[in-house]
């Protein structure tokens, strides 16, 4: 009995135990969405409709409006002052050619927990894109947003949870993945 016992074993694999531990999918970041926005009222912010339809490729572009009256910026309730479009499909070659309009560095202040953002003065200076006469000189603000795996938890309708705080990504986090990802430099120091 011991024999068989003792051939049992010598016959089957043996399965090592390394030290090395396996990466936690849920713990892998992952871009959500790029989003361009402009701002502008009337004539200025038909410029930058514009803008966003050829950057974006012609997606739907949607129109931001007031909820509050500044007098002093001619500001009133339901008056159009911005448009935004979000990028989901390409987004890393879509990224690459925003990041290389700020020669791709970017400044430790601009990021904030899950996303980064940052601002591109004149679209000529985009990969790919010229001027447009009609456009004339016009700036865009982008931001992307991180995720991870599980965040749809707290935002679904039916059984909606809470998420942990370890489920948010840090600073630290995103510049690793930059530069892992993008090659991307940060300058500056930031209190974490």
């Amino acid at each position: 009995m011991a024999e068989r016992i003792k051939n049992k074993t010598e016959n089957e694999p043996v399965s090592e135990k390394t030290s090395e531990k396996k990466e936690n999918n849920m713990r892998k970041i992952a871009i959500e969405k790029v989003v361009l926005s402009v701002g502008g009222v009337a004539g200025e912010l038909e410029k930058g409709v514009l803008l966003l339809k050829i950057i974006g490729e012609n997606q739907k572009v949607s129109k931001t409006q007031s909820t509050k009256r500044i007098p002093s910026l001619g500001v009133r309730p339901g008056l159009e002052i911005g448009a935004v479009i979000t990028i989901r499909k390409d987004m890393d070659k879509m990224l690459k050619r925003l990041l290389s309009s700020v020669n791709n560095k970017l400044s430790r202040k601009q990021i904030s927990t899950n996303n980064f953002s940052f601002g591109i003065h004149e679209y000529i200076e985009i990969l790919g894109i010229e001027y447009q006469r009609e456009i004339g000189i016009k700036g865009l603000d982008v931001t992307v947003v991180f995720k991870r795996s599980g965040r749809r938890v707290r935002l679904r309708k039916i059984k909606r949870g809470k998420i942990p705080l370890r489920q948010v990504i840090t600073r630290k986090e995103i510049i690793k993945f930059m530069e892992d990802n993008f090659g991307t430099e940060f300058h500056g120091k930031v209190k974490d």
